[in-house]
């Protein structure tokens, strides 16, 4: 069997950094980690090619080429997958389609043509899927409610990626979350049972990424690394020491509930073994809010505090901000800002309310009847997708205005440099290499942040500061400061994009009040 795997565009979002990304001549931030782990648990005698469409177009002798088209997307990724299945369709290819946004909807991915659904855990369901093809099956629908032990997962085929086009790796340590948040659905598709791989296993696959020479930044794509505390710093632990001995090769970056902040030993654990960067799922410091969308392990310490511990500690914070809670008082939008302002949080993403598709949430507002779209849709230019408990305009005004200020670009470098002068210094010290691709982007930022803009008074002098502090937090500081690229430009697309929504939204609203009003 010949299988092109081909994973769908990302749509212009806070993580897809295009203005950042082209500094360092990279074409994506992160590979598609679930369709080459597909490829190592499809027979091996089959024969694979990889086009990840966020860095390259399908040419017509791959189409050609492939008795199978492969896709796997998230729900953000909807309209290019969609899209992908009718062009294998029209040239009369067999498709199997699987992943997040198949097995949360997979009615839509039907109705446009797939042969196949392999839903769910794909190693419970793709050898569901192999057996069938074998028989002669040209239609089918494989899915089971049974979670796999992720320990026999087999190591990625990194093989197939071209490294050159990717800032970061990615791996897998962990499925599910033990808490019970009602927006969620990462416990609706992988259970509040945190199910890790072994150490030895993980070790495994960096080892082979280690061996296909790769040397940056490596992402844990966890969607909470630390749900099973006593597996995690088991791996720590010898990860560790696998980093030492290879005089640091990578950086990790991950993501992890706020509770890290109360495990001490945790974190210093996660410092020692190279990591830079975690992902914490803040979404809002209005405690009652928090509450209501049980949200609780959020509410046992302050925020502000928790945020603090994990920086100082070393590790960079980034946070994720949620405005348009059922319950919650205006001016939520200007709260979470002075948050962020606050805790010095240089990456804050901050995005409206979504329902998605069989979260507890879903199902409350479609008892209750305020779902708007049944899809939902985790982007930052996205309107909320159902009626919300207060004025849908007041929230959206909020929100557009909370936005731009966190990312106006003063306000960010200042920020950034508050953050970094309190960050902690790691104690060991990795030797980077620096080619022509690093001093071109670290010229560039320095031309616009230091030269062409009114950042440049804050620029220079924030930079010797942190260069006087800790030259080993210099290149994580342009890293940071490299974003503000990203940022520039999208804070006007967020503005553009909600307030299009909006208008339309409001001028919907008005010509059903006026048919009502006529009735």
């Amino acid at each position: 069997m010949r299988v092109l795997l081909m994973y769908p565009r990302f749509p212009q979002s806070f993580w897809s950094f295009e203005k950042t990304l082209a500094l360092v001549d990279c074409k994506a931030l992160l590979p598609p980690l679930g369709l080459i782990t597909v490829a190592a648990i499809f027979p091996q005698e089959w024969e694979y090619q990889l086009v990840d469409r966020n860095i390259q177009q399908v040419t017509e002798e791959q189409w050609d080429w492939a008795e199978l088209v492969v896709l796997s997307g998230m729900i953000v990724q909807k309209d290019d997958l969609l899209t992908g299945i009718k062009e294998a369709k029209a040239r009369g290819k067999a498709v199997a389609v699987g992943g997040p946004y198949a097995t949360s909807l997979p009615d839509e991915v039907e109705e446009v043509g797939a042969d196949y659904l392999i839903l769910n855990e794909g190693e419970i369901t793709i050898p569901l899927f192999v057996e069938a093809i074998s028989r002669g099956e040209t239609k089918g629908k494989f899915s089971s409610e049974e979670k796999a032990d992720v320990t026999h997962t087999p190591t990625p085929r990194y093989d197939l990626l071209d490294f050159e086009a990717y800032d970061n790796m990615s791996v897998q340590f962990s499925r599910g979350c033990p808490f019970q948040c009602e927006f969620c659905d990462i416990i609706i598709l992988y259970g509040r049972k945190s199910r890790t791989k072994s150490p030895q296993q993980l070790i495994a696959e960096l080892d082979y990424l280690y061996t296909l020479g790769w040397r940056k930044g490596v992402f844990i794509v966890d969607d909470n690394f630390i749900g099973n505390k006593r597996n995690v710093k088991l791996l720590l632990k010898e990860l560790k020491i696998w980093m030492g001995e290879r005089n640091y090769p990578f950086t990790f970056d991950t993501e992890a509930s706020v509770d890290l902040a109360k495990d001490p030993e945790l974190i210093q654990l996660m410092v020692d073994a190279g990591f830079k960067k975690v992902f914490l799922g803040i979404e809002t410091p209005d405690e009652a809010s928090l509450t209501f969308t049980q949200k609780f392990q959020n509410t046992r310490d302050p925020l502000s505090e928790s945020v603090d511990k994990i920086t100082e500690a070393g590790l960079q914070v980034m946070a994720g901000f949620i405005i348009g809670f059922d319950g919650e008082k205006p001016g939520a939008g200007d709260r979470i800002v002075r948050f962020v302002e606050e805790t010095g949080i240089p990456m804050a993403m901050f995005s409206m309310l979504q329902a998605l598709p069989n979260t507890a949430l879903w199902h409350r507002l479609e008892k209750e009847a305020r779902l708007l779209n049944q899809g939902g849709n985790i982007n930052q230019t996205t309107l909320m997708n159902f009626v919300p408990t207060r004025p849908i305009e007041d929230i959206a005004r909020e929100y557009i205005d909370g936005f731009c200020r966190l990312y106006d670009p003063e306000t960010y470098l200042d920020r950034v440099f508050r953050y970094f002068m309190k960050l902690g210094i790691p104690k060991y010290s990795r030797k980077r290499k620096i080619d022509s691709k690093s001093i071109f982007a670290l010229l560039t930022i320095c031309w616009r942040q230091g030269v062409v803009r009114s950042t440049r008074w804050k620029f220079w002098p924030n930079l010797i500061q942190v260069i006087r502090r800790s030259p080993r937090l210099v290149t994580s500081y342009f890293i940071v400061c490299a974003n503000l690229e990203h940022f520039i430009e999208y804070r006007q697309i967020v503005r553009d994009k909600i307030n299009a929504q909006l208008a339309a939204y409001l001028a919907t609203s008005q010509e059903k009040t006026k048919y009502t009003v006529s009735r």
